[in-house]
């Protein structure tokens, strides 16, 4: 399958650390590179996305500006709890554009991804997309 936006599968943010009228978290899933959410400022900030069903994934894809540091971690769980690192990475700066990123998961499944942006470039962040490859 090709990359599909969360929203797109049936995904929902059901957690994030801060949230602004005008820039929602629900924008993260959208999939419209135009629309974003923007963090609150200080570090870590972080979002849940519970997908429809618990599903294989092969890869991330992050369209942000400003993420420096980045966790994911996965659960197969009704509730998001106990969630299990995948990946950890390093995003380069990116001025004037957004930084897009893929992430491989292969062998991953999850029904929770929990994004977890350790640090920044800046102290105010923004997702612009996240969409997955099963």
């Amino acid at each position: 399958m090709t990359g599909s936006s969360l929203g797109a599968l049936g995904g929902k943010v059901v957690l994030a650390s801060s949230s602004d009228e005008a820039q929602p978290p629900r924008n993260i899933i959208d999939g419209n590179a135009e629309t974003f959410w923007l963090s609150t400022g200080m570090f870590p900030q972080e979002f849940i996305v519970r997908l429809a069903e618990t599903t294989g994934i092969d890869q991330v894809t992050i369209d942000s500006y400003n993420v420096k540091s980045l966790k994911i971690e996965t659960n197969t769980l009704d509730t998001f709890q106990d969630f299990q690192s995948v990946a950890e990475t390093e995003f380069e700066q990116t001025e004037g554009q957004l930084q897009s990123n893929a992430i491989s998961l292969k062998g991953t499944t999850a029904s929770h991804l929990r994004f977890i942006i350790t640090s920044g470039y800046d102290p105010f962040v923004s997702v612009h997309r996240v969409s997955i490859q099963t």
